[in-house]
């Protein structure tokens, strides 16, 4: 009875009490998107990185190194010699080496050369067909298939470098041999095949340079590089050609790749191998734990200020709700002595007033929650469509949002505390005697 007095009691007034919910909800809202975005980028970043010591790739910035290696998400550093790099992945010390080779996309999706063990690194399981283990067999993550629409034996164009505008290698065709299972992990949206693959499509790009200054139908090779031999057009009509290149072993020297990932057998080798890799070598050996607690260190200086933000607003609409109480307090004071000369307690009155702070807390709190998760989806679309990262707006971090919840509360019972107090207090007869 008391609830149902104190809703309509907290509408009398509906622009007061509009603005305390609208300021509720806006505070609410900031901190658990804060929450969310904080707690799954966290989450994401980690996962990533577990199971890698150091990533080896060309001198410049180290986390440049990291985002584009392990996170696929800006462009590397550039390229280091695969006979280099190799010394370093066949030492004692090193359990194991993934290399990787970057340099074209399709529709904005990296084509990463690799070896299988990179799908075993991120448990990604072959869902559908087989391990790529030819030239220009693709593996590809659940995210890409979903949104491309691929199936196996579906065969497509690459673009060059990471931009969906690059230009179109028209001379070898991908084809679609496996596509993994979903893991939540950077993994979904790639696209993978052997390094060669990379090597062969790239090398194809140089000698066809090379044949524009003499006759367009004669054929020049050099040492460890492969040729195309004909031209064939979208219908893949040479494709006895095509088939050829990928039975063509190519040599390994002078070849580069992009990045290493490295596990190590010996951690203490972690920092020695961080000093001695740049001093000795063009190559410089990042720490992806290290870099990742730099990123958020710059990131929680934001954050921080966010949530101070959040909080502010949250101590002005519980300004606004005491205010709001305080002022209808002595509009109501007959009210009030009405209801206890009909046999309401001192008690009771007390409560009302509480539980009509109380409603307007809980009412913010549930509107925050779920604006806060509407402004999830809109930055998850922005960032799939920019980074292939995405946030999930049906997480709840119960331990999070439930200090969130009592902090609310808080904020409403101490906004109530005063008016209520002065409820408590009434006098019966000496109100009812000035009316």
């Amino acid at each position: 009875m008391i609830t149902k007095i104190a809703w309509r009691n907290i509408w009398f007034k509906p622009l007061n009490t509009l603005l305390s919910i609208i300021l509720l909800t806006a505070s609410v809202a900031i901190i658990t998107l804060l929450i969310l975005l904080q707690n799954q980028f966290e989450k994401k970043f980690n996962s990533n990185i577990d199971g890698i010591d150091l990533v080896l790739g060309a001198q410049g910035s180290p986390l440049q190194l990291i985002l584009s290696s392990v996170y696929q998400v800006d462009a590397p550093t550039g390229n280091i010699n695969y006979t280099e790099a190799k010394k370093w992945m066949d030492h004692p010390f090193v359990e194991t080496a993934i290399p990787l080779a970057f340099g074209d996309n399709y529709r904005g999706f990296r084509i990463v050369g690799t070896t299988p063990d990179y799908l075993k690194k991120y448990d990604a399981k072959i869902q559908q067909g087989k391990i790529f283990s030819t030239n220009f067999e693709v593996v590809i993550g659940s995210a890409v298939a979903e949104k491309m629409k691929l199936k196996i034996g579906d065969t497509f164009f690459g673009s060059h470098g990471d931009s969906e505008e690059g230009e179109v290698h028209k001379d070898h065709a991908y084809k679609v041999v496996g596509i993994s299972a979903e893991t939540g992990k950077v993994v979904d949206n790639l696209i993978l095949c052997n390094i060669q693959s990379v090597w062969a499509m790239h090398d194809h790009d140089h000698a066809e340079g090379e044949e524009h200054s003499h006759d367009e139908h004669e054929h020049h090779e050099a040492a460890g590089e492969v040729h195309n031999h004909d031209e064939h057009d979208h219908d893949h009509e040479n494709e006895e050609a095509h088939n050829h290149t990928e039975e063509i072993q190519i040599s390994e020297e002078g070849k580069e790749i992009t990045a290493v990932l490295i596990k190590m057998k010996n951690k203490p080798a972690l920092l020695s191998w961080q000093f001695m890799i740049p001093m000795n070598t063009k190559m410089q050996a990042a720490s992806p734990g290290k870099e990742i607690n730099r990123l958020f260190g710059l990131f929680g200086i934001g954050l921080q200020a966010l949530q101070y933000l959040a909080y502010g607003i949250m101590l002005i609409s519980g300004i606004s709700i005491f205010i709001a109480l305080y002022n209808t307090l002595k509009e109501r004071k007959y009210e009030f002595a009405l209801l206890r000369v009909n046999g309401a307690s001192r008690f009771q009155l007390l409560a009302l007033v509480l539980i009509e702070s109380l409603l307007l807390c809980i009412t913010g709190f549930l509107f925050g929650t779920i604006v806060g998760r509407i402004a999830l989806v809109l930055i998850s679309g922005s960032s799939e469509e920019e980074f292939k990262m995405s946030f999930n707006p049906l997480e709840f971090v119960w331990e999070k949002e439930g200090y969130l919840f009592l902090l609310t509360i808080f904020v409403g019972i101490l906004a109530a505390v005063i008016p209520a107090v002065k409820a408590y207090s009434l006098n019966i007869s000496k109100t009812l005697a000035n009316a």
